[in-house]
């Protein structure tokens, strides 16, 4: 099972994205009163614009979906058992599959997070919400959930080349890359999520690696996107980043995402774009996500292999 937060299918399911994830305890860890007071508050706020993004910029659907279908697609060649996406906020949610499972006598379930590094808010909330569905199928399969890959030599090497593979035959030295994480509440950073550090780790790897293989830019540096509210998040951020250039040649990589979705062709290619162009950046290129790649193919088989 292929863990993911999802994308919505269509316009109309954006709302219920938004709903779903800001009804989750993981996301906003307060008494489940004030989560829906606030929850509410804040999918009032954003909905409109959200759907306008989505049928503006995203044709009315998030790419993720169909995405993952190409990646199930490969590994079923690869792999000998049953291969399905288990979405947290939109369908495909878990409780389908895990009815065929249960029916077809399946002891185990390997959980395969689409999120390389560990955090309560992606990996835990997707684990605990299969948990709960198995609870109230009455089905109690072995669980195994493969551990975060953040900083293993394979998921480092397809990141690599990644970046090789936006920037062509441009120079390197000539660009700075900006991996852009996926930023987080200090709040639940400070709680204990192990998050920051694992970024933090992922970073230093990567650059260890590219520095072995030769490739050098004019400077690296960890930046965080998509925050939501007043509060203190993760920094430096990614937008705060742009607007205060110290080059005008970068190469975003989206660090912590390995399909691609609505936070990295809209917020990256798109809302980013719109900032550097607007401060004359003379280029400015996004990487792609791991997405379908014969590369991350083998990771994922390696993986579940080896178990």
């Amino acid at each position: 099972m292929l863990l993911n937060m999802g994308g919505p299918n269509n316009v109309e399911e954006v709302e219920m994205f938004l709903r779903n994830m800001f009804a989750d305890k993981n996301i906003l860890p307060v008494n489940r009163y004030l989560r829906k007071f606030i929850g509410n508050m804040i999918v009032r706020k954003r909905l409109r614009e959200v759907q306008e993004n989505f049928t503006e910029h995203l044709g009315g659907k998030s790419p993720l979906p169909e995405l993952t279908d190409r990646l199930i697609q490969k590994l079923a060649t690869r792999l000998d058992m049953p291969i399905v996406a288990a979405m947290r906020y939109v369908p495909p949610f878990a409780t389908p599959a895990l009815e065929r499972f249960k029916v077809e006598g399946i002891e185990e379930l390997v959980l395969f997070p689409m999120y390389p590094q560990y955090s309560t808010t992606t990996t835990l909330s997707s684990v605990e919400d299969i948990q709960a569905r198995c609870a109230a199928l009455d089905y109690a399969p072995k669980i195994t959930v493969i551990d975060p890959y953040y900083d293993d030599l394979d998921y480092i090497q397809i990141s690599t080349q990644k970046i090789r593979e936006a920037l062509g035959d441009k120079a390197s030295r000539d660009y700075d890359l900006i991996l852009s994480a996926h930023g987080l509440p200090m709040s639940i950073i400070k709680a204990g999520d192990p998050y920051q550090r694992e970024v933090e780790s992922n970073v230093s790897a990567l650059k260890l690696y590219l520095t072995l293989q030769g490739i050098k830019f004019h400077d690296i540096k960890l930046v965080y996107q998509s925050k939501v509210g007043s509060g203190a998040w993760l920094e430096p951020s990614l937008v705060d980043t742009l607007r205060n250039p110290t080059h005008r040649k970068v190469l975003i990589y989206p660090l912590a995402f390995t399909i691609d979705n609505s936070e990295t062709v809209f917020e990256l290619d798109i809302e980013s774009r719109e900032i550097a162009d607007k401060i004359k950046y003379e280029d400015f290129i996004v990487a792609q996500c791991f997405n379908d790649d014969d590369t991350f193919v083998d990771l994922i088989v390696k993986k579940v292999t080896a178990l």
